[in-house]
């Protein structure tokens, strides 16, 4: 089943359970997909939905900590409930562990010598990584990989 199927599945089951936060969330999902779309006139793969989610993921974290920042604690609590319905649609999280081996691996493939070979390295790990790691966090293990010893 694709990605996309499984949200239209759970779209309809939230609407039967009559779960109005879990519906909202799932109709926002969809209609960003749908815009994406439409925009860029393609029918979106699972990878592509999956950039979408994440996307979606980073904004809910950034309005969190905003709001945590303003005393909103209502606003947070909804962030918070719709940022754990976005997350069970993403691929299964790698450790750190699997992620500094893929950082180590995409060093050697790509032949990378010093900093200024940070967009090779990048350009592989984010292929290999994307919507399983968070990529800030790899980005600074790249970064600490390619500096000068």
């Amino acid at each position: 089943m694709s990605l996309k199927a499984r949200i239209n599945d759970d779209m309809k089951a939230a609407m039967r359970a009559r779960e109005a936060e879990r519906l909202g969330t799932v109709r926002l999902l969809l209609a960003a997909i749908k815009q994406r779309e439409v925009d860029e006139r393609i029918e979106l793969d699972d990878a592509g939905i999956t950039a979408v989610i994440d996307k979606m993921i980073k904004q809910r974290k950034d309005s969190i900590s905003q709001f945590e920042q303003a005393g909103r604690d209502d606003l947070v609590a909804k962030e918070k409930a719709e940022l754990d319905v976005l997350v069970a649609y993403m691929p299964a999280q790698l450790s750190d562990a699997e992620v500094a081996a893929e950082v180590q691996k995409a060093v050697t493939e790509s032949g990378a010598a010093g900093p200024q070979d940070m967009g090779k390295v990048m350009g592989l790990v984010k292929a290999r990584l994307a919507g399983r790691a968070d990529m800030t966090a790899v980005s600074a293990l790249v970064k600490a990989a390619l500096a000068p010893k």
